[in-house]
């Protein structure tokens, strides 16, 4: 068990964090978080600079538009040890590529933008 001198509320952890509360108690819900989170002796959530950096590392798959299901099953593997390190680099190369194609998306939607921007600045109206 983590020592709960050493570990934030939630309400510290989501400011730590720059999630809400919800969010935090939705990742545990979720069965996202790697280990169980810590109750204090009153029940409240105490959170471990390990389940800080967790959370750090969710929120960038999350940011990286990993679907909460595929999160689940990734957490699934990393539980399981050091037998699933090739299928947890595998998934993360194929979330890679999809979020490399999604850029990609997004540059060429950013240059239509930018050329409006272009010539809406030259006072032509000209579509």
């Amino acid at each position: 068990m983590k020592p709960v001198e050493h570990s934030l509320s939630i309400a510290e952890a989501a400011e730590r964090t720059g999630l809400s509360t919800h969010t935090l108690r939705y990742y545990e819900r979720a069965g996202l978080m790697l280990t169980a989170v810590d109750r204090a002796s009153s029940r409240h959530r105490r959170y471990s600079d390990d389940d800080i950096m967790w959370v750090g590392f969710l929120t960038k798959l999350r940011s990286a538009l990993m679907p909460i299901a595929q999160m689940r099953e990734y957490v699934d593997l990393v539980r399981l040890g050091e037998a699933t390190r090739v299928a947890r680099l595998h998934m993360l190369q194929r979330h890679r590529v999809s979020v490399v194609a999604k850029l990609d998306d997004i540059s060429q939607a950013l240059a239509a933008i930018d050329a409006k921007i272009v010539i809406y600045s030259k006072g032509s109206e000209k579509e």
